[in-house]
């Protein structure tokens, strides 16, 4: 087994965060009064040593993990926007139905199908690939009208590439 090191004392710290904040937000500490020895005076039991070997093989780690929290909470803001929308949108519908006016109903129709579209979309429910159909591109009837003339000369192999191609 290998020799493990001590323990990291910035990451036992109790103040653990507020050191991180400092340290990432003094990334080069150019023109900043809080360096290494600054924090280090500031948080009893942390050299500057330990600062340094906790912001270059600790922070990168906490800083991306942070990073994936912010996405995940801005993904669920914008998930509430859009079925706040489509809430709205509804509304507009049951409204304009109930008035009579078909012309807003059909435009709520529209906006409320946008915005479940786009709920889909959000919540990973919907796909947008490309559908290709292979069958009608150029390229392959181009092809396949190469392959079945190059075959011309063999009408058992020309026939049976034709039932081939045919899906029999």
């Amino acid at each position: 087994m290998g020799k493990r090191g001590r323990p990291c004392t910035v990451c036992q710290h109790p103040k653990r965060d507020e050191i991180d904040k400092l340290l990432a937000s003094n990334a080069n500490f150019a023109g900043i009064s809080r360096d290494y020895a600054g924090i280090s005076r500031d948080f009893a039991g942390i050299s500057e040593d330990a600062l340094k070997r906790h912001k270059e093989k600790h922070l990168p780690g906490t800083l991306a993990k942070a990073e994936n929290i912010k996405e995940v909470v801005k993904a669920d803001a914008l998930l509430e926007d859009v079925k706040s929308l489509r809430k709205k949108a509804l509304g507009i519908l049951e409204s304009a139905e109930k008035a009579g006016d078909l012309k807003t109903a059909l435009l709520g129709i529209r906006e409320a199908r946008s915005c479940m579209e786009l709920l889909a979309k959000v919540e990973g429910q919907l796909k947008e690939t490309p559908q290709i159909n292979f069958v009608l591109s150029a390229e392959w009837i181009e092809l396949r009208t190469l392959i079945i003339t190059a075959l011309d000369p063999y009408p058992e192999a020309k026939e049976a590439m034709v039932l081939a191609i045919r899906g029999r």
